[in-house]
């Protein structure tokens, strides 16, 4: 029993009990079940939340517990959104263009639809064509596909001809920021049929679900974010564990000596990379549904810089402190740019936090940079420390004696 995995991961359980308890509790208060003490405009924020904990694991994972500094996952994370985006976009227009043709004496050819919703979807950047891109739109499963696949796919490209090049450090962070400046570039372009700035809205109105308040909605996709962090929670602390977290964590400290034992470096790393851009792409089809709108200034390179900040902030290296990070960081940030937190008038000068927010969290970062580099989640390690065995004698290999890996007792 003690080399189950969670008898090795104790947190698991503890995270798992923390998430459900709080789920159930913001179920019975949310305004679906008619308490009402939880508005839907803020469940979609804690729904939003719990996807923004999710993509931040991942983040976790690749920097805290690989080594890999990528500045490039909110791009997979805005991939999965644009990919259901797309099919939420097309499903919606085509429901309203079948509505408008009802009327006709004849009923609407295929071609007709796919023109009229063309027309509806890319007018705005005066075109009526589907893109390439939009080729699998109308299907649903295909779509979801996508949301994995295209994130993973690109994780798996761009971190071969990087890994197998042996690009490292700074230079392997601004590798990745500039293919996340690339891809908002790219999706800001008219001949994408995203809609350059404007970006794709209207995505909280999901298609065979008219007959049901936002406020179910809502509540449903928060239970489906709290399903997926719950799952991704525990499929990284599997991945973390073990003899392959092992590896990761000895990449992380020292690379060339794990390349010496004849491990295939490159090969855990793009695992790793591809991976968890997959779930970041997961946690990015959820968010967007619930936020409403995408466009391409959600996926900037300052995005990822947000991300590696709550990750930070949170605790590097624990999956539990990247969860505490996110949480903290994002809801923080609602009630300070969402103008609940008042103004502060010093008389000279008012402070508004609107305006101050993201220096609030510059120096917030700095400050758990400088005096706190385990970030929220030390305090928890401080708290369950084990004391060093009760143990006398010399660093020799008699019974009772201090081993020479165990170090000097404290």
């Amino acid at each position: 029993m003690k080399n189950t995995f969670i008898a090795r991961n104790p947190s698991v359980l503890w995270f798992l009990a923390g998430l459900a308890i709080f789920t159930i509790l913001v179920t019975v208060m949310s305004e679906a079940t008619g308490l009402g003490l939880i508005s839907t405009s803020f469940l979609k924020t804690l729904g939003k939340t719990l996807c923004l904990c999710l993509v931040a694991i991942a983040m976790d994972v690749v920097w805290g517990y690989c080594g890999i500094l990528s500045l490039g996952h909110f791009a997979f994370f805005g991939i999965g959104g644009y990919a259901i985006g797309m099919w939420l976009m097309y499903a919606r227009t085509e429901g309203i263009v079948l509505t408008s043709l009802e009327a006709n004496a004849l009923p609407p050819t295929v071609t007709e639809i796919t023109d009229a919703v063309g027309g509806q979807i890319f007018g705005v950047v005066g075109s009526s064509e589907f893109p390439m891109i939009w080729a699998f739109s109308h299907s649903l499963p295909l779509q979801l596909l996508a949301v994995v696949l295209v994130p993973g796919l690109l994780a798996l490209v761009f971190g071969w001809l990087a890994f197998r090049s042996r690009v490292t450090g700074v230079y392997l962070s601004i590798l990745t920021q500039a293919m996340t400046l690339a891809l908002s570039l790219y999706f800001f372009q008219n001949d994408t049929g995203l809609r350059g700035n404007n970006g794709l809205s209207g995505l909280q109105n999901i298609p065979g679900l008219e007959d049901q308040s936002q406020a179910v909605v809502s509540l449903w996709f928060f239970w489906a974010s709290a399903i997926a962090l719950a799952l991704g929670y525990v499929l990284f602390a599997y991945v973390v564990s073990g003899k392959f977290g092992s590896v990761i964590r000895a990449i992380r400290d020292n690379e060339a000596r794990v390349r010496f034992l004849g491990y295939h470096v490159e090969h855990y790393k793009l695992f790793v990379f591809t991976l968890t851009a997959m779930v970041a792409g997961v946690a990015g089809a959820l968010y967007y549904p619930q936020a409403g709108i995408i466009n391409p200034a959600e996926i900037a390179p300052i995005a990822s810089i947000y991300l590696a900040v709550w990750v930070a902030i949170g605790g590097r290296g624990r999956l539990y402190g990247a969860v505490i990070g996110a949480a903290l960081v994002s809801l923080l940030s609602s009630w300070f740019t969402g103008g609940s937190a008042p103004d502060i008038n010093l008389g000279f000068y008012v402070i508004k936090w609107t305006d101050w927010w993201l220096v609030l969290l510059g120096l917030s970062f700095v400050l758990v940079t400088l005096f706190f580099p385990k970030g929220i989640g030390g305090i928890f390690d401080a708290l369950a420390k084990k004391t060093p065995p009760d143990r006398e004698g010399d660093f020799g290999p008699d019974k009772g004696a201090w081993r020479n890996e165990e170090g000097e007792p404290s």
